[in-house]
């Protein structure tokens, strides 16, 4: 009888948990989503959208790149339904800003000597237009890492020096250190992507007539805005930090790279903290640097909010610098700690990451138009980061798969295919409970143990809206970005390219028919005929 009882005890807590784990199931999913004509209304309001969509083919007059560092397909996946939980709902429904952009591509992300990509050869590709070696920044592959002589007549310039060259103002926006891969080969021309200030060359390389990136980001292109990390390689060994008095900066050569940026500048500020940031006055301002770290800027995990601005409040004030230009802007926008938090194996600090980054995607469409600017969103990379495991709708993005693994042990639905989560407890994988995953320092669970988890290889997706978005269509190289951004703007090597630039009329904010060059296209055969007679 004692056996029976337990056994009819572990049916009935098996049946309790079976209950509610389907009532807790069903409590989640909206009603109206199970009825047909919730999908088939939604289907048809797609379908007119789509119906209704006209190419934008006026000239862009302002540019926004975004640049998510190793936002592969599965981090904007995971990043939505994140951003969907923390606005209140399931998840899976919501939309990201960048989901918005009507016109998607997919983006060949492999360095001309490297199937695995790094973020110095992307950078190059789609900043520059021209696939690129492994840690090479602004060079052709002709050019070899760490070889210095070989930067020499290998160098290829980015649309962001091209806009300049045009009359633009141009800007940079990193949650990075502004001397790192992705915004560095906006400016710079490197055999190493390690070389971000003179200590870190030998002085062979310096006497040979090569520069560290810091130096270059001052002196080769004349950069409006420039906010990010990045602030001890930009001041003397001997300079202490203003924040961190035990820090210093790391350059040899002595130089204050900030007095020489700011030297010859009308309206220019350098600012270091949110306090001064806050009191710029971007109609006043005509250049503005400012570094709120000495390397990378913190994660938006644990930012001090008093301290250091948003990579939002930075794309906020670079976008009204810059838009002062009658001439229009570049601007290159880099959410990248995304690919820090993956190569930490934490999901965490990646996705939050991702969230930030497509609210600043977010705030900028509220401070531009359609008609006039093109915002391209896409990947330099992705990472062995998988999203999967069977969970129920509105389970938590970084909580538990509502099945145990074969081991009977509990897994996370997020995981990596190698990385520093690898973890075993006396000879077998550690189990994991949901408040362990939820903490922002947890290391998802990772196949093959590495000290720093690996990029992966897959096609990144591009999403765009604008002038010319229409061009982003099917598999791409990374380097054809550079090139439909150029030509929407008109810039080098596309200055002949005969698009219409037009105001906007007032009040319109949709997308544009191109009604003048239907007009134009029908008068050919007539002009034909005149002259043929």
């Amino acid at each position: 009888m004692h056996i029976a009882h337990i056994m009819a005890s572990q049916h009935t807590l098996i049946g309790l948990l079976l209950f509610l784990s389907v009532d807790w199931t069903l409590s989640v999913i909206p009603e109206n989503e199970k009825h047909p004509s919730y999908w088939n209304n939604k289907g048809k309001q797609a379908l007119h959208k789509a119906l209704d969509m006209k190419p934008n083919v006026r000239r862009a007059k302002n540019s926004i790149l975004f640049l998510g560092d190793g936002m592969g397909i599965p981090t904007v996946t995971a990043a939505r339904i994140l951003k969907g939980q923390m606005n209140g709902g399931n998840g899976e429904e919501f939309s990201l800003a960048m989901d918005t952009f009507p016109h998607l591509a997919l983006s060949k992300t492999y360095n001309v000597d490297q199937q695995m990509p790094d973020s110095a050869g992307t950078a190059t590709a789609y900043l520059c237009g021209v696939k690129a070696n492994y840690g090479t920044l602004g060079l052709s592959a002709s050019a070899l890492r760490y070889n210095c002589n070989s930067t020499f007549g290998n160098e290829v310039e980015s649309v962001l020096h091209r806009a300049k060259m045009a009359g633009k103002s141009v800007g940079i926006v990193s949650t990075a250190r502004v001397q790192h891969a992705s915004p560095g080969a906006a400016y710079s021309h490197t055999a190493n992507r390690g070389w971000y200030a003179d200590s870190d060359m030998n002085v062979a390389d310096i006497a040979a007539g090569c520069r560290d990136i810091a130096y270059q980001l001052v002196h080769n292109t004349d950069i409006n805005v420039i906010l990010g990390g990045g602030r001890k390689y930009m001041f003397s060994n001997e300079t202490q930090d203003p924040e961190y008095p035990s820090y210093k900066g790391v350059r040899n050569d002595k130089f204050d790279l900030t007095a020489v940026w700011l030297n010859n500048k009308q309206n220019a500020k350098y600012v270091w903290n949110k306090d001064e940031f806050d009191k710029v006055n971007p109609e006043k301002t005509d250049y503005l640097m400012g570094l709120f770290e000495p390397s990378d800027c913190r994660y938006e995990l644990e930012r001090d909010h008093t301290l250091d601005p948003s990579l939002t409040e930075m794309v906020d004030k670079a976008i009204k610098i810059l838009r002062r230009n009658p001439k229009g802007f570049y601007l290159f926008v880099e959410g990248g700690r995304i690919d820090h938090g993956h190569h930490s194996s934490g999901a965490k600090f990646a996705l939050t990451e991702a969230v930030e980054f497509d609210n600043a995607i977010e705030r900028a469409a509220e401070l531009t138009s359609e008609l006039d600017t093109l915002s391209v969103v896409t990947a330099d990379h992705s990472h062995v980061f998988s999203f999967g495991g069977y969970s129920n709708r509105g389970n938590p993005v970084l909580g538990l798969s509502r099945n145990l693994a074969d081991d009977k042990k509990s897994f996370t639905t997020t995981l990596y295919g190698n990385g520093p989560g690898y973890k075993l407890v006396n000879g077998s994988r550690a189990d994991v409970n949901t408040t362990e995953a939820d903490h922002k320092d947890y290391k998802q669970q990772s196949a093959v143990p590495l000290d720093s988890e690996t990029h992966g290889s897959e096609d990144v997706a591009i999403f765009a809206k604008g002038p010319m978005a229409h061009l982003f269509h099917g598999v791409q190289e990374q380097s054809y970005i550079a090139h439909v951004m150029a030509y929407a703007a008109c810039i080098e090597p596309y200055t002949e390219c005969f698009i219409p630039d037009l105001e906007p009329e007032p009040g319109h904010t949709g997308a544009t028919n191109p009604s003048l060059i239907v007009l134009l296209m029908g008068l050919i055969p007539a002009l034909v005929s005149l002259f043929t007679v």
